[in-house]
């Protein structure tokens, strides 16, 4: 994971590390043409990860990407972390996955309409996997998927093994005038995510089912970025 630095410096001001080499998943996808833009091809961030890694730095890139990516699925799933669209996913050209811009935490997630915009626990579109699986389309099927799965199951039972941390140092922040965390009944969203209240293989097979849920619900998330794509292009492509 890329965890970039931030530093307050006054009451709604702040600076932000500037990431080097990355960009969005909507510039990389605008890149690929309109098919790209508007979701109908999914291999393009693969093509370009690819043409940006050449050689031995191919397997590199996809490794970084496939561990990168592992990470913040786990970490956005457990957290909460909302309005999760293709202009705040971003990818450094070594290959690197990280999310930007955690304005929406602990599933306090954007609404149209009264409807949660967001349908799938966590992001996990066909672009990704075909990048994981080295550009096979059935990519459920590959042994880099498998191995992507066990990064997952691996990552969340590690962090569930620290739980009481996680929860006490949420607790600490109820002070700190964040409109999403006000209180222990937000926190308890933590405890719900962790699968608190079950066993150890409970919990997987729990975290298991929300990984499945992603994966199955993620053309969903591709309509909201095609939506997305279609109000932002003009000033970012």
């Amino acid at each position: 994971m890329l965890p970039y630095g931030c530093l307050s410096i006054g009451d709604c001001v702040g600076l932000i590390e500037v990431v080097k080499n990355s960009y969005t998943i909507m510039q990389i996808q605008c890149k690929g043409g309109l098919k790209g833009a508007l979701q109908f091809n999914s291999n393009t961030l693969h093509h370009w990860i690819k043409d940006k890694n050449r050689g031995e730095g191919y397997d590199r890139a996809i490794d970084l990407f496939t561990r990168s990516c592992a990470g913040y699925c786990v970490a956005t799933f457990i957290l909460g972390i909302g309005d999760r669209h293709n202009s705040n996913i971003m990818v450094k050209e070594n290959g690197q996955l990280f999310h930007i811009d955690f304005g929406h935490f602990l599933d306090h997630k954007k609404k149209k309409f009264g409807y949660k915009r967001e349908r799938v626990p966590f992001v996990l579109t066909q672009d990704f996997l075909i990048v994981i699986s080295k550009g096979v389309q059935e990519c459920t099927k590959t042994k880099e998927f498998e191995r992507f799965q066990e990064m997952c199951y691996k990552a969340y039972l590690s962090i569930r093994q620290h739980a009481s941390l996680f929860i006490n140092l949420f607790s600490l922040l109820l002070g700190c005038g964040m409109p999403e965390l006000q209180s222990f009944d937000d926190i308890a969203y933590l405890r719900k995510t962790l699968a608190l209240e079950k066993s150890q293989q409970e919990a997987l097979e729990y975290f298991t089912k929300q990984m499945n849920d992603a994966h199955h619900g993620g053309w969903t998330t591709k309509m909201d970025w095609i939506f997305h794509t279609i109000r932002h292009m003009p000033t970012e492509h």
